[in-house]
């Protein structure tokens, strides 16, 4: 691929990364107003014709590693593995 098919093909991509990122903005300020409505009705769960919107409160348990570290570094460090991966990026 040429360097000048190679900046076509960037530019594409940043457009269309571009236009992803005003899509899912819109979805998210529509979402934001949907749980605001259902908080102002008091309601975790609303019909809305052949949908049902659900917003509810979930309650879950999570390991708090930095609390753990604090505690037991050396437990920590022994449990601790190194991972590899890979990013992709363009500056």
């Amino acid at each position: 691929m040429s360097t000048l098919e190679l900046t076509t093909k960037i530019a594409q991509l940043q457009e269309w990364e571009q236009i992803m990122e005003e899509a899912k903005a819109e979805a998210d300020a529509i979402k934001d107003e949907l749980k605001q409505l259902m908080l102002n009705r008091g309601v975790e769960e609303l019909e809305a014709g052949e949908h049902i919107i659900r917003y509810t409160s979930v309650i879950s348990n999570r390991f708090d590693t930095t609390a753990f570290k604090k505690a037991h570094n050396e437990i920590y460090m022994a449990f601790t593995k190194q991972t590899t991966s890979r990013r992709f990026s363009i500056a």
